[in-house]
């Protein structure tokens, strides 16, 4: 398949506003594939969400907007200033490289423009910059014009197709069994390996029995399993009886792979997170006693002094690709080990407590890794002690987790169950909502250029943003600062179609960074659309709402609070007040 010819789905996805469209374009897409085509489909599955390769395998091309402002200017014979004067008439480089490119012939196919993309990504050394440009310029030139703008779009990570990874499996299924019931397979295989393009690789040459018997591989994350909440200790046994209950740690979620003496760490957010946390790496190597393991536990940094674990505000100074040795001295980390994936082979559908009974002879004595004390609950009475016990030192509260559960990788039910704080009138739980938008402000606050944020939760049915938010509290000038410069990294002309919004910010954000708010409560609400279901129905809002954190650099967009749970905790906070 040519480049040009892939451009062309590309444009006709951005165009589609609805998700079922979507789902059939892409679908065509992958039907139009010949057979030889399709044992590179991964390939195009990568390109189609702006990527060479999935996200935890951390490619990057290096090239800001300034490089490619001058690498439009080479491949078009433009002067800068006209590059310039287009961009700020059209907000996106993709879309100047489109105007002002020539008749390119696109005879290039798909596979050449991701080889030159792979080359491009792995130049380094002296004269980089300049040799980046140069190679840049000539491909603009030799894709069409279309083709160029996707190009120049997946170098800056902005492909704002608009495609989410449910969507992208709908169509594997409708491509290859013209009916989506093969979703949950694909889902499945997908969940344990965060790799889009494996699962589609594996259908259109093993078949879709290869997909069902598809077992976890050490060196490929696994799509977290999450917890969903209930506002009692009652509900909680009531829902699930007998359970396991672990203290709530606010630290790093890190999934830890070793293969022999080759450690790697994902986040929740699968990024690769190994060279940051280099106690971790070694400790695994080290106390690990098989050879090969995936486990999951949460990452706290700790007072060398008084050995006491340390508040997540603390603990995110770990979070960085500098200074590491002496972050590491101020703030050594201690991770408590809760779940263990694969001991020499794939232990995810067998239960909790199974997993727990591997996991207690896995560790060696050290100063690093520890297994998370566990208690058996029988009883109500039984959980709530180990939550005020969890409450008195220092924990966010408890996860209480069903005995013959799977591990349920991409899923959040009641498997796992938290109960951080309770219900009683006011909202004293945090929710993670997701920035959208923000308000120039008025007075003092114009100043910073933000004066409220527009904030969103997730609808994982429509795989939409809903708004629940407008947030003008808890940011320090400071904070304001630095939220405008992080956010005009995302920020864009229009509203993005999977943001689904009655109220127009002054700047619209691709949905991408997560803050946790606190409120008084939630109420019902006109002018938001979490949980409005009809038109002249009204939402759920937050009253009062203020941002209790920064960035949560470790959380995902799709991470955030649901719509589900929203409407959930509002009928728990009725039956308190």
């Amino acid at each position: 398949m040519k480049f040009k010819d892939l451009s062309v789905f590309f444009q006709k996805v951005e165009s589609a506003s609805k998700r079922l469209e979507m789902t059939a374009i892409l679908a065509e897409l992958f039907q139009q594939l010949d057979s030889e085509e399709r044992q590179r489909i991964n390939e195009i599955i990568y390109l189609s969400q702006g990527q060479l390769l999935p996200a935890f395998r951390n490619v990057e091309f290096g090239m800001s907007e300034k490089l490619i402002h001058k690498a439009i200017a080479e491949a078009t014979g433009r002067s800068h200033d006209d590059i310039g004067k287009a961009f700020r008439s059209l907000g996106d480089y993709g879309e100047v490289t489109q105007q002002l490119s020539g008749s390119g012939a696109g005879k290039l196919e798909v596979t050449e423009v991701y080889e030159r993309l792979s080359e491009l990504s792995k130049f380094s050394g002296e004269g980089t910059v300049k040799k980046k440009v140069e190679f840049l310029a000539v491909l603009l030139r030799e894709v069409s014009p279309l083709g160029a703008k996707y190009v120049v779009r997946i170098i800056l990570g902005k492909l704002r197709l608009g495609v989410g990874d449910p969507t992208v499996l709908d169509a594997l299924s409708l491509a290859y069994s013209k009916s989506k019931q093969l979703r949950p397979a694909l889902e499945r295989a997908y969940n344990l390996c965060s790799d889009l393009g494996l699962v589609a690789d594996i259908l259109f040459s093993k078949g879709i029995k290869a997909v069902e018997e598809f077992k976890v591989i050490v060196g490929c994350p696994i799509r977290v399993a999450l917890a969903a909440r209930l506002s009692s200790a009652e509900e909680i046994i009531d829902k699930i009886g007998v359970c396991a209950v672990e203290a709530k740690y606010d630290g790093f979620r890190c999934q830890v792979h070793k293969k022999g003496d080759e450690v790697q760490i994902f986040s929740r957010n699968l990024e690769n997170t190994t060279s940051m946390f280099p106690e971790i790496e070694s400790a695994a190597r080290k106390q690990i006693k098989i050879k090969n393991a995936i486990f999951e536990g949460e990452a706290l940094a700790y007072d060398p002094q008084t050995k006491e674990c340390l508040a997540f505000q603390e603990t995110v100074q770990r979070k960085r690709k500098y200074d590491i040795d002496i972050m590491q001295k101020r703030f050594p980390l201690k991770l408590f080990i809760f779940d263990l994936l694969f001991a020499g082979d794939d232990l995810t559908r067998i239960s909790y407590e199974q997993r727990r009974k591997v996991l207690s002879g896995l560790l060696r004595k050290g100063d690093v890794l520890e297994i998370s004390p566990v208690t058996i609950a029988h009883s109500a009475g039984e959980l709530a002690d180990v939550f005020e016990e969890a409450i008195a030192a220092g924990r966010e509260g408890i996860v209480a987790k069903r005995l013959d559960s799977p591990y349920q990788a991409g899923g959040r039910n009641f498997n796992w169950i938290k109960l951080k704080r309770s219900y009683s009138g006011t909202l004293n739980d945090t929710i993670d909502c997701v920035i959208v938008g923000y308000f120039f402000g008025k007075g003092l606050r114009s100043s910073f250029g933000i004066g409220s944020l527009l904030a969103c939760v997730y609808d994982q049915n429509e795989q939409r943003y809903k708004t629940i938010a407008k947030i003008g509290s808890g940011l320090s000038e400071e904070d304001l600062k630095q939220f405008k410069k992080k956010l005009d990294e995302m920020k864009i002309k229009s509203q993005p179609k999977e943001v689904d919004s009655l109220i127009q910010p002054d700047v619209w954000l691709t949905p991408k960074f997560v803050v946790e708010v606190q409120a008084d409560e939630i109420t019902r609400s006109p002018v938001h659309t979490c949980g409005k279901k009809a038109e002249g129905e009204p939402g759920f809002a937050l009253r009062f709402p203020r941002t209790v954190s920064g960035i949560r650099i470790d959380k995902n967009s799709e991470d955030a609070t649901t719509v589900d749970e929203i409407s959930k905790i509002f009928s728990m906070q009725g039956r308190r007040t």
